[in-house]
């Protein structure tokens, strides 16, 4: 949903993180071509092995993901025994590979709730973690992680935002602080955001993610008006992807994303966890 206009024309499938992990899963073909950042064609060879997954912007890193590395991930389970570890998908596959499960923006409370543990290492998003907090009596113990993206909204915006349009429903991702949110009519992941514009009978929205999603509006439900929370919420990386990159990656079947098999292994179970919820 973040990536450019014309690259989400040509897609087969524009989706949010846990649409495109399960149809990694499903979809058929020999080949995915993943328009996104790293740990999203991580994702996609560790669900399915046996397929040549393609990252054309070779470059596109997540920051968040980046954040935390598997060996901080062991220290802080060893001072916790007791907790379980959830991780959200935006981390790399050795993070992965130390959790107990997986989950994204849309299904992390029900992922929480799902674990047998009454505490949780929730790892890496620290206002992902502290939304999920709002719904579950476990006690989260969040990473200091955060999307530069989103955290980088602010209540200013929402104040302008508001004053610019007062009859808008703003709808927030939980990505975003929690002042943020604390203002937001409604909050989801962008796919949710999405269903949530498209069937409302209201008509003007403000929109509190990654600017990318806006172009899925004008594709989908033409007859809204969705107005960007901060017009300066783009993320670099998710833009690093280009026509020229994804023609030259099916010419090139380069760069192809793999994860070694013992990693893969391992991370494989937390993500079939979560799929499984």
């Amino acid at each position: 949903n973040y990536q450019p206009a014309d690259v989400q024309d040509i897609a087969d499938l524009t989706g949010d993180s846990l649409e495109l992990s399960k149809a990694a899963a499903t979809m058929d073909g020999e080949i995915i071509v993943f328009c996104g950042v790293d740990f999203m064609a991580e994702t996609a060879a560790i669900i399915s092995p046996d397929k040549t997954v393609l990252l054309p912007a070779s470059n596109a890193c997540c920051p968040m993901a980046d954040m935390i590395t598997a060996d901080e991930l062991k220290l802080v389970k060893s001072r916790h025994t007791d907790a379980a570890v959830v991780c959200y998908v935006n981390t790399s596959g050795e993070v992965k590979a130390e959790s107990d499960i997986c989950c994204t923006s849309s299904n992390a409370v029900n992922v929480v709730n799902s674990v047998k543990e009454d505490r949780i290492i929730f790892v890496p998003d620290r206002n992902l973690g502290r939304y999920v907090q709002r719904f579950t009596k476990k006690e989260i113990l969040p990473w200091e992680g955060f999307c530069i993206v989103h955290d980088q909204i602010t209540t200013g915006h929402v104040r302008e935002a508001r004053k610019l349009h007062p009859d808008a429903i703003l709808l927030v991702h939980p990505e975003c602080c929690p002042e943020v949110i604390d203002l937001a009519d409604q909050v989801a992941s962008t796919s949710g955001i999405i269903r949530y514009v498209c069937n409302a009978p209201e008509h003007e929205f403000i929109i509190g993610t990654e600017v990318g999603i806006l172009h899925r509006f004008k594709r989908e439900c033409k007859e809204k008006n969705c107005y960007p929370l901060s017009p300066a919420a783009t993320c670099e990386n998710m833009k690093k992807t280009d026509l020229v990159k994804v023609r030259d990656a099916l010419v090139s079947l380069q760069p192809r994303i793999t994860v070694p098999e013992e990693i893969a292994d391992r991370a494989r179970g937390a993500i079939e966890r979560m799929l499984a919820i």
